[in-house]
């Protein structure tokens, strides 16, 4: 149809938002330094709450995150830019689609 009345995206959908099918190498660098970034706060939680000469801080939750969360480097590629959903065929949706 033509004129006022004419089938758009945005008429038919609401508002188009336009994503990359991938994320770019910049924010793919961001996304690993705001890992780093979580790593360290997680490191100077734990060295400033541990008391001398003692393995854990006595926190569970700091504990747990400074043993058991994995580091920054040691997630695959595929943990880093993805996240599950089972509504995905494939059961994985890229980290910049959730924002």
């Amino acid at each position: 149809m033509l004129g006022a009345f004419r089938s758009t995206l945005v008429a038919y959908g609401g508002y188009l938002w336009k994503k990359a099918p991938r994320m770019s190498q910049p924010q793919k660098q961001r996304l690993r330094r705001r890992m780093q970034l979580v790593d360290h706060n997680i490191e100077v939680l734990y060295q400033s709450l541990k008391p001398e000469n003692e393995v854990s801080t006595g926190f569970k939750k700091i504990d747990a995150l400074k043993f058991d969360f994995p580091k920054e480097y040691e997630l695959s590629t595929k943990d880093k830019y993805t996240t599950f959903d089972k509504k995905v065929r494939g059961y994985r949706k890229s980290v910049h689609f959730n924002f």
